[in-house]
């Protein structure tokens, strides 16, 4: 309809008449008593624009939408004058901003003073139902067009809409109390006065301090109060670096001495770790909210300096403990994001974590986000920095609503905030909070801002702290007098040089008093592991026949499967029957009996349910009903566990983060990401450099979260073969030249000093081992695990249940067991490996007949290196020589790793020689020929027992 009405604009008169014998209704606009009709006004091209028709005839239908949609344009936001929010000056012309753009509606000034009844869609009038244009526009730009600009009409649901609307429209509704006046205020101060501490106790430390934007403090109290009063109970958060140590000062409640001591040079460091920066820091504190007197529990997640790259983990965290509390609508846990605002416009995880808001298995029931907009990123003018017109614009594909609020209006700011809690816990739906803001100093307070700003900062020096403009507003309407608001600053002041004082005590660091996820009860009063012990990984050969059973069938009736999955069900029963597993039934099982023991398993990733490779089938999904499901894993046993299973968004950066955070909230659980292909890890770098691989040294944050990388040079080309295993490799962090001490518990000694344990399973049972041993075992390392591909359905890879009963357990290295193991003695070559390459070295070997000259010996267990059992093989095979085969590259892969290694533990006395693939600088070809080519010049080579023959090493 809405196009009909344009249309006489468009056709002219003729359509006009046309469409009134079609008894379409045509809105003419009001015309004045003499004069042209009124025209549709032009864009600033000289073109129509539709969209301005729209506007126009919308606010012909409500006078009051053009403000609640465009008002935002034209709202005082910049607290410095300078910059318009949205980077534009251009006033909208369908905005009443001055009497000359009353033509524009084809009004006069006389119209101001007629008076108007109200549609029922605003709430500007309060109790009255009609008031005066003038009276109109002046209650709308008080609203929409002042110290708070709104965006929200976007979002398709009226009911939401509306809400906002009585929010915002009311009149009065910004009036606040004496007493909510005076806690502003007291808060401003501690914000305020803590950064002048800092800055005059350590001027020539970095800090990253929160000049320019105080009020953010009080802004995060409201919003955690509101959210109090409405039953949250835990506030997970996460941000970047700036204001970092005032929010756990004056947030999470930190003790001032222990950030005080961050800045001694003298402070030695507790052998926990490398550490990180003080701004770095996270920090975990129960306390009694003081506004609402309930318990709360504040997180704030530790972070690196890569920005936003905490925000999936801050949101995983909190889907775990929401999780765990059975809240599944978010009522007792929620998350707030601080972002940047170039790094919320410019970082592509942002957009990642907000596609997660509304997953079933992701969502966090809304996040609330605010930005602390600087108006500039280090140095980067904010017109260079985006293409869109506000730094908050990404959050409109989620139909988030966006407060935009200059930041030097803190009543407006805490207003905002609390709207934005109330939201949040009414909807269950993210909200963005801009707080349009300025930074005093540079990027840190070593920087010269003025070398690419200095329009900017001449107009910042001039600028009156927002502490000294509420306090001089306060004092002059008699809320407080000077002398309470200077006695404020000096009971501060004296909590912080008390603070001082005692922060000179401090001479050592310890890290774990940072520690933003505690364990309590998991390990011993000191952070230490129990034991360091690891039970054996094998379970009862009944559960085993158990969980073949249930694997095999469909626990639902009338539930139709496709007629190939039940052929998949068949070949596992048979499995079953025969005693023996192959790599999917292998998972199973251990997932199964984790489950019965109480742990809570979680695998998540791109096609997870049924597997990239058709091998798993967790999900079956009902061929006659649409979106019936059946996950049998979670039918096993009456009191189990629950299992959860899901597909993620096409994501890496933000899926795997995720799940690093979920696996943050409790050691009593399996969280495994899947790559679809084991390079796609990649697009997640960020999360495996900078909380995987060193998250335990920098914050003593355990974490026991599985990566499995599917990995295999199988002439499927450059980007679905090699999980880069080198790089996993280059950095774990044991020592390839200190020769080990091989004490009684040096196999848990060793996985308890790594980083990270890195493995490639050439068994279904090694598989299924080494994930029951991830949660044997007395601490949690991160796990990566080079899966396979073809050996999924390959004929010899199979595992008997008698390598899984009760008793058995991972075996990091498996020996040569044929005719070579026999007969050691007449051995010429031993060759290592790990992964695919065996079945292809075993196969070789048999077609030359070599079973008594050759043996061959699996690494399961890359890393940490199992020196003892290298050892022993060595010096079984004392005359052979010592080969390592892989079928990656030799500048990738495992060499590089290996090689020192086991120079250190055969004092160079002999070498180790390499057979594999020539250096390459990509991972695989794209060519089979080629593959075939180069997969058969290293066969011949490993088994050329003359191939080393008169080399030096």
């Amino acid at each position: 309809m809405s196009q009909l009405r344009l249309l006489p604009f468009r056709l002219g008169p003729q359509a006009t008449k046309l469409l009134a014998t079609r008894d379409v209704p045509v809105f003419s606009g009001r015309r004045r008593s003499s004069g042209p009709p009124t025209t549709i006004p032009r864009s600033r091209s000289g073109v129509n624009s539709s969209y301005v028709e729209e506007m126009y005839f919308a606010w012909l239908e409500n006078p009051q939408s053009v403000h609640k949609i465009r008002g935002h344009h034209v709202a005082q936001l910049d607290p410095l004058g300078i910059l318009d929010a949205d980077l534009d000056s251009f006033v909208p012309s369908d905005l009443i901003t001055t009497i000359d753009k009353l033509a524009f509606y084809d009004l006069q000034e006389a119209d101001l003073d007629k008076e108007f009844r109200l549609p029922t869609t605003t709430f500007i009038g309060g109790p009255e139902n009609t008031l005066s244009l003038r009276e109109i526009i002046r209650r709308l730009e008080s609203t929409y067009c002042q110290h708070i600009g709104l965006e929200f009409m976007f979002i398709n649901d009226v009911e939401q809409c509306q809400w906002i609307r009585q929010k915002f429209e009311t009149p009065g509704v910004m009036r606040f109390s004496v007493e909510e006046k005076r806690t502003l205020l007291a808060r401003l101060v501690r914000s305020m006065r803590f950064e002048d501490f800092l800055a005059r106790k350590w001027s020539s430390e970095k800090r990253f301090g929160l000049e320019g934007c105080e009020v953010m403090i009080p802004a995060l109290k409201t919003i955690i109060d509101k959210s109090s009063e409405m039953g949250i109970e835990n506030v997970i958060l996460g941000m970047p670096h700036r204001g970092r140590l005032n929010v756990l000062a004056n947030v999470i409640r930190k003790d001032l001495e222990q950030i005080f001591c961050q800045f001694d040079p003298k402070l030695e460091a507790a052998d926990e770790g490398s550490g990180d920066v003080k701004y770095h820091l996270g920090m975990y504190h129960e306390r009694i909210n003081r506004v609402t007197n309930r318990n709360i529990t504040l997180s704030l997640v530790a972070n690196p300096s890569h920005l936003e790259a905490v925000d999936p983990v801050v949101q995983g965290k909190t889907k775990a403990e929401q999780f765990y509390r059975g809240d599944a609508q978010g009522r007792k846990v929620m998350s707030i994001l601080v972002h940047g605002d170039a790094a919320f416009a410019g970082q592509g995880v942002v957009y990642e974590t907000f596609h997660l808001s509304d997953l079933p298995s992701y969502t966090t029931n809304g996040t609330v986000h605010v930005v602390v907009n600087n108006q500039i990123g280090f140095t980067t003018d904010p017109r260079m920095a985006r293409s869109s017109p506000y730094p908050t614009d990404v959050a409109r594909v989620v139909n988030a609503p966006i407060f935009h609020v200059n930041a030097d209006d803190p009543e407006a700011v805490i207003y905002v905030c609390s709207v934005a809690a109330e939201w949040r816990n009414t909807f269950n739906k993210d909200v963005v909070v801009d707080l349009v803001c300025y930074r005093r100093r540079g990027h840190n307070e070593m920087d010269e801002p003025m070398f690419t700003q200095p329009l900017m900062y001449k107009q910042i020096h001039k600028q009156v702290p927002v502490l000294k403009k509420y306090a001089d507003k306060l004092i002059a309407e008699g809320t407080v007098t000077l002398q309470e608001f200077e006695e404020e600053i000096a009971k501060y002041d004296r909590i912080c040089e008390e603070a001082y004082g005692r922060s000179k005590d401090k001479k050592i660091l310890h890290i774990k008093h940072w520690l933003d996820s505690p364990w309590p009860g998991f390990f011993n009063v000191d952070g230490e592991p129990k034991s360091m012990t690891c039970p054996t990984t094998g379970i009862p050969e009944d559960m085993l026949t158990h969980i073949g059973s249930v694997a095999s069938s469909v626990p639902l009736e009338d539930f139709k499967i496709h007629t190939g999955l039940s052929r998949i069900l068949r070949g596992r029963a048979d499995m079953t029957k025969k005693r023996t597993v192959d790599w999917a039934l292998a998972e199973y099982m251990a997932f199964g009996s984790l489950l019965k023991e109480g742990i809570h398993v979680r695998l998540s990733g791109q096609d997870v349910e049924r597997g990239t490779f058709s091998h798993r089938h967790h999900v079956l999904h009902d061929q006659e009903v649409d979106r019936r499901t059946c996950v049998p894993m979670n039918h096993l046993w009456p009191d189990q566990a629950p299992y959860t299973v899901c597909n993620s968004s096409l994501s890496e950066y933000g899926v795997l983060g995720f799940e690093l955070g979920y696996a943050m909230a409790s050691p009593n659980a399996l969280v495994l990401w899947e790559a679809q292909f084991g390079d796609f890890h990649n697009t997640a770098q960020c999360i495996i450099d900078q909380f995987i691989s060193t998250g335990q040294a920098k914050w003593v944050r355990h974490n026991g979260i599985v990566l499995l990388l599917p990995h295999g040079m199988e002439g499927m080309g450059p980007e679905h073969s090699s999980a880069r295993p080198e790089r996993f490799l280059q950095m774990s962090n044991d020592d390839s030249d200190a020769y080990p001490v091989f004490s009684e518990d040096f196999e848990v000694s060793q996985l308890y000093d790594c980083n990270w344990i890195v493995v490639n399973c050439s068994t279904p049972a090694s598989y299924f081992h080494v994930l029951r041993r991830q949660i044997l075992l007395p601490f949690r390392k991160p796990l990566i695990v080079f899966t396979p591909k073809s050996l999924l359905r390959h004929p010899n890879a199979k595992s008997s249940f008698d390598q899984m009963v009760s008793g058995t357990s991972f075996q990091r290295l498996i020996p040569e067991d044929g005719p070579a193991a026999q007969s050691p003695e007449q051995v010429q070559r031993l060759i290592f490996c790990t992964g695919k390459v065996y079945y292809d070295l075993v196969k070789e070997r048999s077609s030359q007949g070599l079973e008594e000259q050759v043996a061959i010996t699996r690494l399961e267990q890359i890393s940490p290196f199992p020196f003892d059992l290298i050892m022993r093989e060595a010096e079984k095979y004392s005359g052979a020589e010592l080969v390592w085969c892989q079928e990656e590259h030799k500048n990738m892969g495992y060499y590089d790793y290996i090689s020192p290694r086991f120079m250190t533990l055969l004092g160079h006395s002999r070498p180790i020689w390499y057979v594999g693939r020539d250096p390459a600088a990509a991972p695989a070809t794209g060519n089979k020929n080629a593959h075939l080519v180069s997969l058969r010049k290293f066969l011949d080579t490993a088994f050329n027992l003359k191939a080393f023959e008169g080399k030096t090493f």
